[in-house]
């Protein structure tokens, strides 16, 4: 069993960071809100504990807090920002609201050495990290010591050896506190003792027998939509328990260009996964048509996406267990600081929720696993690179690059666009530097000259963005000769557009989908 921390979340848009920077160095966390973290610390082994920053103060009388099960449990407990806030406390020391609030970069004057800093830092450095407090520590709990200091924060870094308790004012998971990562590394390896065996092959051993521990000999049916997610699910599930799933693919009719062919040959041709592919395209049109809302667009391929979904099951003599690609950003959406919504099925396959109805359990083998980590169970099981590395395309697919109604005529031009700028950035080797790209036929039409001719025809928008793991994205650098060449091959090979343009704008965290 490999070791694992667990986050307790106060509402950081940063908490999923620490939990990649965690997994990154080779030890498994999950991630609890804070009013659940009772129950995650009792739902398995735990070697230490880490509290997350969050946007609340707590000076509020209704302020979150950490369980007191956190501070009986003798484990390790590192307090980043709200984090150590609310455990000095919670402990009996004071926090007041700031005088000098701390946004951004700020510097560190490491005042004296503890476990936290062994080999990163030393005694009268002054080192740079990112800030995000108004409130700050003033007093301290019996038993700590201040050992970090900023402008604006007296007790930027705290440490009680004998219980292993450690606090950080400043955000040590982000990039901007250049050696935040190894300072994690040090609670987590260090002083937790964690041995960092946590690897995507042995998560494939595991999930497997969890798999067949959950399913015995019943039938399992799992959606599949040619996405990352549900092809990785798919073809462990298979590994799993063999010819007990059916993999049922829905087109929509809002695919791209040749999308329907190659998901058939994948799991036909090249894994020998029973598949049943229903063409749905004439029914998702006409239940979309004259529907210009992007939101009533999303619910309505959902509710159609079950509809369908259902049918094929019926016909297939129905199965036990729905698995789906749920991933850990999901849960941790679903179960959020406020809470969250009851179970659905991924927006990649509808919005509408699981029907009571349906009488299925839920198998969900990624589960624990973050957008990179599904990446890298898919080389694992020796999927193509083709599908491993291929970019996110969401279920309500070009439907929501339409702004305004679909029709068949629209879908068609934006087909074409958008197959000709991925033949280009694949041409141009740049694939796989890129997290996401496509094509938006945008509702205006533009006048322009084509030949000796006028013409009133659609513009459309490019975007291409760079990520990680799809919480945050930056726009891709293309060259003008690029974006050059693409403008002028949708122009002249797409009869019905005469104008591209190229969105540069960055999509803040959330989501990086064109809404």
């Amino acid at each position: 069993m490999s070791d694992r921390i667990l986050i307790v979340d106060f509402g950081s848009q940063f908490t999923q960071l620490i939990a990649r920077r965690v997994r990154e160095s080779g030890v498994y966390c999950d991630v609890a809100p804070f009013h659940a973290a009772a129950a995650a610390l009792k739902s398995a082994p735990t070697n230490a504990i880490i509290l997350s920053g969050g946007p609340a103060s707590v000076l509020d009388q209704n302020g979150p807090a950490a369980p007191e099960e956190v501070f009986r449990s003798g484990l390790p407990v590192l307090g980043i920002c709200y984090g150590e806030q609310t455990m000095v406390a919670q402990l009996g020391g004071k926090v007041e609201a700031g005088h000098h609030r701390e946004f951004g970069r700020a510097y560190v004057e490491v005042r004296d050495d503890c476990a936290l800093f062994h080999d990163v830092w030393t005694i009268g450095a002054r080192e740079q990290v990112w800030m995000s407090h108004g409130d700050r520590v003033t007093a301290l709990p019996k038993g700590f010591r201040a050992v970090g200091q900023s402008e604006g924060a007296p007790f930027a870094a705290i440490a009680d050896d004998d219980r292993r308790y450690y606090g950080v004012q400043f955000h040590l998971e982000v990039v901007h506190t250049p050696h935040g990562a190894q300072l994690l590394r040090n609670f987590t390896h260090g002083i937790a003792g964690c041995k960092g065996d946590w690897s995507m092959a042995a998560f494939r051993a595991q999930e497997i027998a969890a798999v067949r521990k959950q399913v015995g000999k019943g039938r399992v049916i799992c959606g599949v939509s040619g996405g990352v997610d549900s092809s990785v699910a798919a073809v462990l599930l298979h590994e799993a328990i063999g010819e007990q799933l059916t993999c049922i693919f829905v087109d929509n009719g809002v695919l791209r260009a040749g999308e329907a062919d190659t998901v058939v040959d994948l799991f036909r041709r090249t894994y020998n996964i029973p598949l049943v592919h229903r063409d749905a395209s004439a029914m998702f049109l006409s239940r979309l048509a004259g529907v210009t809302d992007p939101e009533q667009k999303r619910k309505i391929i959902g509710a159609t996406f079950i509809d369908v979904f259902e049918e094929e099951a019926a016909k297939v003599g129905g199965a036990d267990f729905l698995a789906q690609g749920t991933l850990y950003p999901d849960v941790i959406e679903s179960v959020s600081f406020h809470g969250g919504p009851s179970v659905t099925i991924k927006s990649h396959h509808n919005v509408g929720g699981l029907p009571a109805r349906m009488r299925m359990k839920l198998v969900e083998p990624l589960r624990p696993l973050f957008k990179d980590e599904v990446r890298a169970l898919g080389r694992e099981l020796g999927l193509p690179p083709a599908f491993v590395n291929r970019h996110p395309f969401p279920g309500p697919g070009l439907a929501i690059r339409i702004p305004g109604e679909v029709t068949a005529e629209k879908l068609a031009l934006l087909r074409g666009a958008d197959r000709i700028y991925l033949e280009e950035i694949r041409a141009a080797g740049l694939y796989d530097a890129i997290w996401q790209a496509f094509v938006v036929l945008l509702p205006v039409r533009s006048v322009g000259v084509m030949g000796d001719g006028r013409s009133y025809d659609f513009a459309c928008a490019l975007r291409a963005v760079t990520s990680t793991d799809g919480m945050t994205a930056d726009t891709y650098p293309f060259s003008h000769e690029f974006l050059g060449r693409v403008a002028n091959r949708i122009v002249n090979e797409v009869r019905g557009i005469n104008r591209v343009t190229y969105d540069i704008t960055s999509k803040p965290p959330g989501t990086i989908e064109w809404e």
